[in-house]
């Protein structure tokens, strides 16, 4: 039967400074032990992660700032290693998407007692090139998690965590509900410190999760208000951002924009093929996620034209140019912002397409699209992303 999911997340703090909200809520939820994960630039380079040891004080009883892109699972390990041994009752994670998910999955580790990285494998999610998936079942974390992210990707409005497996060059899913952060913090002030590129791709990244979200097939009245709200938010501040990037008003409209994009996946409606492409291309390529859905969003969206064609048009709206070509304006966009559209730009050529699309026949995403998919479809797009 038809649900609709709501995440076991107290509540969004907006329109304030990180660190005081942070220790606030910190009190609110009574944790007297806060381990930090954070952004080893942020903290080298700012006093924004000094502002948040300052607030927090005592309290504050671990640091961990060395967390590689994507959430590596022996680095994950390494950080629920540290936690446990300082008898952490609270991870706080300052920072981007990757710290987001490892804090996720650090407090996994924490509850399970996982204490070396091999040990995670039963709690993974394994999908199949056929797209059945098995999906472990387990107790949830009790230790909370509060985020305050400083890019745009929205992993924070997830209950799914992703870790890379550095043998395998895979990223490996997680989920549950209670991974789900208990309190986000958006502050835009310590976002100008993220790199642009950084950025405004992870906005395109966020404007990727609204529109797959708005054109899957389990999209819902719930659902669809949010994905369009976010493409109308994000689609008229990320301009706003590169040019003027200490418009503070605008990052913030961008980080709402953000939180909108993902509620209907918190609430389990399906995202597609540029997601399930992009997962790989990331794992396998080392291309970061937000660039992912600059190089792949606007060929996804036109091969989905034939089953998405009438959406495209409710999309096309909420960018503010009604009876224009969805995939077009979303192309445009990229462009305009100055991010890269082609493969080439990133270092991968046609000689990993193949082995790309068979990888991602194993993520679930691709098997959600609203339009089959089969490994030559994928080439066919990579060949049209070159």
């Amino acid at each position: 039967m038809p649900t609709f999911d709501y995440l076991p997340m107290e509540r969004i703090r907006f329109g304030e400074p990180a660190a005081a909200a942070l220790a606030a809520e910190v009190d609110r939820l009574g944790a007297t032990r806060v381990y930090l994960m954070a952004s080893a630039t942020l903290r080298r380079t700012t006093s924004e992660v000094a502002n948040v040891e300052d607030a927090l004080g005592a309290r504050l009883v671990g640091l961990f700032d060395q967390m590689p892109p994507f959430a590596p699972r022996d680095s994950v390990a390494a950080a629920a290693n540290e936690a446990r041994a300082v008898g952490a009752d609270l991870i706080a994670t300052f920072g981007g998407g990757s710290l987001t998910d490892a804090g996720k999955i650090v407090r996994l580790s924490l509850h399970h007692g996982v204490t070396e990285p091999d040990a995670l494998e039963p709690f993974r999610i394994v999908t199949q090139p056929d797209g059945r998936q098995h999906l472990p079942a387990y107790e949830g974390p009790s230790i909370p998690q509060i985020a305050i992210p400083t890019t745009l990707s929205a992993g924070e409005m997830n209950s799914q965590g992703g870790s890379l497996e550095p043998r395998t060059g895979r990223k490996q899913s997680y989920k549950h509900p209670l991974l789900t952060p208990r309190v986000v913090i958006y502050d835009p002030a310590p976002t100008v410190h993220t790199p642009a590129i950084t950025w405004l791709s992870t906005g395109v990244r966020a404007l990727d999760h609204a529109v797959e979200l708005y054109c899957a097939p389990n999209a819902n009245a719930l659902s669809e208000p949010s994905a369009l709200q976010a493409l109308r938010l994000l689609s008229r501040a990320l301009p706003r951002v590169r040019q003027d990037p200490l418009d503070l008003a605008a990052r913030q409209e961008c980080q709402l924009g953000a939180a909108l994009s993902l509620q209907g996946l918190a609430g389990g409606v399906h995202i597609g093929l540029s997601h399930g492409v992009g997962h790989i291309l990331g794992a396998f390529c080392g291309v970061p996620h937000g660039v992912t859905s600059c190089l792949i969003l606007p060929h996804a969206m036109r091969f989905n034209r034939e089953v998405s064609g009438e959406r495209h048009q409710a999309i096309a709206e909420a960018l503010g140019r009604p009876g224009d070509d969805a995939a077009d304006m979303i192309e445009r966009l990229i462009a305009d912002l100055g991010l890269p559209q082609r493969l080439s730009e990133v270092g991968v050529t046609a000689a990993s397409f193949r082995d790309i699309a068979e990888h991602a026949m194993t993520d679930i995403c691709v098997h959600t699209n609203p339009r089959k998919v089969r490994p030559d479809d994928i080439v066919e797009i990579l060949e049209r992303a070159a």
